[in-house]
């Protein structure tokens, strides 16, 4: 078999604590010929201009190689192994986590502090329990990032952080976040008494000889320096400046260029053989050479599961990535017992202390355009660089944990009670409101003369509807049926006539016609009032203020409610948009201080009601079991049922927020059509301007496109429409309300009084947004403006949640 040297390898210069060079050992070509293969297609494909990949066992180098172009604009540098990337999200293991567990160890940080024991006034609006532990693992329940409302510089992201409000209590989800990192920065510099950056050059970097890493590079090293996207220094997120020169050695990450380039989550700068050696200290239990960066037990500490056994599946080391959506970057044969991380630019490192192997991965894939992926390529890379090596996938006991490690693929054994219950958890579909009571046995209701609140999608997971379920339940007696807006069967556009029910003979009430709220005659003879019906989890759609009504009128006379929780389908922690306007409190909502998309099931919407209004209604709430509030509802195992004629898949109801909102303007949103909320026009709309206007504002997790159609019913009926299609790319960074906001304001920009939204107020619930689009301000900075109601939501409803 032929076999060759990998070239390039001579072992980086001498410095402080240096360990035995580096040398490049022969190795079987054929064997990393995949990498070849894998970025040569990614290059041509447009997913990257080029990059550098670096594999290592032990301490030895077995492959490195660079592959592409450094830059490609202004003019075409091409790729060398010394290039110095944006290293993004590395920066929290590599200099925060290092620097933190360092503290850790000299007794000066204690993984179970409170953070506010070390940042005064971080214990504002209830964040007095977060500790470090919980910022290291991404459980702390704080949102992903802060705001890019207009602010600059370092102090002023650290007291955005203090006025930030939970979205969860600690502990309960594993939600990744930059303003963990950026606090465990703040720390560091804190309890060190420098800067974050002045420390890690003098206590990581410097002892082990890491010459090319460190935050704001030097004008001498911008020639290595592989740029990132198009972008004005001070642009906000997303860069919108297509004709700036691309960033170069300035950190991509908005929030970190605002804080002068020094932030704990990103602003690391660094190449491959900067990184192998720090990948060579951690496999050698915190040491190279002579320097000891870290005890071996430290190493081990910080890279074996921390993260609670309620965030199953998701396991964390502390600050390093194991077992979770974000672990794309393992491949398919590094077992789950490695570690690793990945960078938003297109870097990544996974190492395997088992074999003592690593995978170095680093691309400025955002370059020129800010376009690029590489996140299906770097798990390949570091599949064919494992195969290449034999890396040892033998299932392997992680000692002092209670996982078993298995291989890739395999499920995870567990050992303990707790995370038996757990993992039996997350195995486990949710069950609705309904087949919890069934479960029961309908014990509460037993002896009742019940009334039902419901329609269509009140129906149980075997698909028999609760009419059915109550009407048989021996010890029910099922009296009336009430009908919300769409009618008994869901299908209703207009309002809803009183009628009789053809499988029971009960009698039909409807509460979306000539009242909508029960009258006397309607509760006459009952003494619990049911409430089975799925929400959308947005403040107008309006059975949330249906509920309401009922609660009220049922509390005057001393009937008691039960509520039949279901799924918020577009998830229970994300909230967004502005609070309502009083005037425009009412039956599209119920209180003033809901935002657009509240994050709350219906029934803890009404545990809220009750309390916050007053109503003193004798109220059940039957919770479902297995929720979580990080769920979609495609993770349920519940079969998706129409809410309402329109809303026929979640696509359209993650999208509803934002469309929903700006219906009532003079646009159709696709209603008499096939895809109604998923597209928006008019006969007066050019699609391919409004198309690309909207995609220049580069919005995230959504990409638009021009669209025609002829709507068959409501607004402009059989006359041909041009518009735009919405294609979500990522619902969990999508943020519908803004998006909604966005296509008003490009309408006006576009076309002026042509598009008239007097109305639109009404859903939207904020007459001063509207008209801040329309005297021109950006919708972004306009949107930015929520997070004081949003802040407000948080704190209101928290102590009303039901679920984790």
């Amino acid at each position: 078999m032929t076999r060759i040297l990998i070239v390039g390898l001579v072992a980086v210069l001498a410095g402080p604590g240096q360990a035995q060079q580096a040398t490049p050992q022969a190795v079987d070509a054929p064997r990393f010929e995949g990498i070849d293969r894998l970025m040569t297609e990614a290059i041509a494909a447009g997913l990257t201009p080029g990059g550098v990949v670096l594999v290592g066992h032990g301490d030895e180098v077995v492959f490195e190689k660079a592959y592409g172009q450094r830059a490609v604009v202004p003019s075409a540098e091409p790729m060398t192994v010394d290039t110095i990337f944006d290293l993004a999200s590395l920066t929290k293991v590599v200099a925060t986590t290092t620097a933190v567990m360092q503290l850790v160890e000299q007794g000066r940080v204690r993984i179970n502090d409170s953070v506010a024991t070390h940042i005064p006034g971080f214990d504002r609006h209830g964040k007095g329990a977060i500790t470090v532990r919980q910022l290291l693992t991404h459980v702390s329940g704080l949102r992903p990032d802060v705001d890019l409302h207009p602010w600059q510089g370092y102090d002023a992201a650290i007291e955005l952080a203090r006025e930030e409000v939970p979205t969860s209590a600690p502990g309960e989800r594993f939600v990744y976040s930059d303003i963990n990192f950026f606090l465990l920065g703040d720390i560091v510099a804190r309890v060190a008494g420098v800067p974050l950056d002045r420390y890690v050059e003098r206590e990581i970097f410097q002892p082990l000889a890491m010459t090319d890493t460190g935050f704001n590079p030097p004008a001498s090293k911008l020639a290595r320096i592989a740029p990132t996207e198009r972008c004005d220094k001070m642009a906000p997120w997303p860069c919108d400046t297509p004709d700036a020169p691309p960033l170069r050695g300035v950190v991509h990450d908005p929030t970190a260029r605002r804080m002068a380039g020094v932030a704990g989550p990103p602003g690391l700068f660094g190449t491959a053989r900067d990184l192998s050696r720090f990948a060579r200290m951690l496999l050698n239990g915190g040491r190279l050479g002579t320097a000891q960066v870290l005890s071996a037990p430290t190493v081990a500490r910080m890279t074996t599961p921390a993260t609670p056994p309620t965030i199953l599946p998701s396991v964390r080391g502390l600050g390093w990535d194991i077992d979770t959506s974000f672990s794309s970057n393992r491949g398919e044969l590094f077992p789950i017992g490695s570690y690793g991380h990945t960078g938003f630019t297109g870097t990544s490192i996974w190492i395997d202390p088992s074999a003592r192997t690593y995978v170095i991965f680093l691309s400025s894939r955002l370059h020129p355009d800010g376009k690029g992926d590489v996140t299906p390529l770097r798990g390949r890379v570091a599949t064919v660089a494992a195969a290449a090596l034999n890396t040892q996938r033998d299932a392997t006991r992680m000692t002092g944990t209670d996982f078993t490690v298995a291989p890739p693929g395999a499920p995870v054994a567990v050992t303990s009670p707790a995370l038996a219950r757990a993992a039996a958890l997350v195995d486990t579909s949710v069950a609705s409101g309904i087949d919890v009571l069934a479960r029961d046995g309908f014990a509460s209701l037993k002896g009742k003369r019940v009334g039902l609140v419901t329609n269509h999608t009140g129906r149980a997971a075997n698909g028999a509807t609760t009419i059915d379920l109550l009407h048989k339940a021996a010890g029910v007696q099922l009296v009336s049926l009430f009908s919300p807006e769409h009618g008994i069967r869901g299908i209703l556009d207009v309002d809803v006539p009183s009628a009789r029910d053809e499988q029971t003979g009960l009698p039909i009430h409807s509460l979306y016609g000539d009242t909508r709220r029960p009258t006397e005659a309607m509760l006459q003879g009952l003494d619990t009032m049911v409430i089975d019906l799925q929400d959308v989890g947005v403040r107008f759609y309006t059975y949330a203020a249906t509920m309401g009504y009922v609660m009220e009128e049922a509390a005057k006379r001393n009937i008691a409610v039960v509520v039949l929780d279901r799924p918020n389908p577009i998830n229970g922690w994300q909230i967004e948009g502005p609070a309502a306007d009083e005037p425009f409190v009412g039956f599209n909502a119920y209180l003033p201080n809901i935002p657009v998309r509240h994050g709350m099931t219906l029934g803890e919407l009404a545990k809220l009601f009750n309390d916050e209004k007053k109503i003193g209604a004798a109220l059940t709430v039957v919770a479902m079991a297995n929720w979580r509030r990080d769920y979609w509802y495609d993770q349920t195992g519940l079969a998706w049922v129409n809410p309402s004629p329109n809303m026929r898949n979640l696509n359209q109801a993650t999208l509803y927020p934002g469309i929903g909102a700006i219906e009532y303007s003079n646009i159709s949103v696709g209603r008499g059509t096939d895809q109604p909320f998923e597209q928006i026009g008019a006969p007066w709309i050019d699609g391919r301007a409004l198309a690309t206007a909207l995609n220049e504002r580069g919005l995230p997790g959504i990409r638009f496109y021009p669209m025609a159609f002829t709507p068959t019913s409501s607004k402009y009926a059989k006359q041909a429409c041009e518009g735009i299609f919405m294609m979500i790319t990522n619902r969990a960074a999508l943020q519908p309300v803004r998006v909604g906001l966005e296509i008003a304001g490009v309408l006006w920009k576009l076309y002026g009084d042509q598009y008239r939204m007097e109305n639109t107020d009404r859903l939207v619930g904020s007459t001063q947004a509207l008209a801040r689009v329309r005297a021109g301000e950006d919708p972004a900075r306009v949107a930015a403006a929520w997070i004081t109601p949003e802040a407000r939501w948080r704190l209101l409803r928290a102590k009303y949640l039901l679920y984790k």
